[in-house]
């Protein structure tokens, strides 16, 4: 990757910038139990990326159309809320060096989640970057949420960038294929393993983590 062949970067919030997956699974996973189901982990991290209401297609399809949504999602809900307010968020390893380069490179740059903008917000503000992104777009600004490409042509607009010169970091599948349809260059740094051969074929580059992205862009 030659940082010179692009002018904006666009960085996904949740397994990218934000360690958030390791708390909805706790919460998910512990909602599920109480009320009779079992949720494993490769079950739930099979929907990274994904909006809420996909998911909640895909679970009543597993567990069946008598599963209680709202009792599992009021449930989850205050699980997570309880879980972050003693714990907070991380923020994944490499996220903050990574910015301070491309900050120093004069590039632009912008967060865009499929995530709905409170929950957006709320994360952010519990990992105490709230202000850091100067633009973000979430699945409440677009039509069609990601693996669509709405998301991303909607970042590269409020950026002024063509997207075909936005650098995209995402950590999911449904990502990547979001970022190869906008026709972005899409940067895979997995948050969920092993990882599957339709996503490594969409993707430009893999790396491990946001600090091998870094090392990259230096080189």
């Amino acid at each position: 990757m030659n940082i010179a062949d692009y002018s904006a970067v666009i960085f996904d919030m949740d397994g990218l910038v934000l360690d958030t997956e390791t708390t909805y699974l706790i919460a998910k996973q512990q909602a599920a139990q109480a009320m009779g189901y079992g949720m494993p982990e490769r079950f739930w991290l099979a929907f990274s990326g994904m909006h809420q209401n996909d998911i909640e297609q895909k679970m009543l399809a597993h567990f069946g159309t008598d599963f209680n949504m709202p009792e599992f999602n009021t449930a989850a809900a205050q699980i997570w809320r309880d879980y972050v307010d003693v714990h907070g968020i991380k923020i994944k390893h490499g996220f903050l060096e990574l910015l301070d380069f491309i900050v120093q490179q004069s590039l632009p740059y912008c967060l865009a989640t499929n995530s709905n903008r409170v929950n957006a917000n709320e994360c952010l503000r519990l990992a105490g970057i709230q202000e850091i992104f100067p633009f973000i777009i979430t699945r409440d600004d677009v039509q069609r949420g990601k693996p669509e490409p709405d998301i991303f042509l909607s970042a590269a607009q409020a950026l002024n960038v063509d997207i075909k010169r936005c650098l995209v970091l995402e950590d999911s599948s449904t990502g990547i294929v979001a970022a190869s349809r906008a026709g972005a260059f899409p940067v895979y740094v997995p948050s969920v393993l092993p990882m599957d051969s339709f996503t490594l074929s969409l993707c430009r580059v893999m790396r491990r983590d946001l600090e091998a992205v870094l090392e990259s862009l230096r080189a």
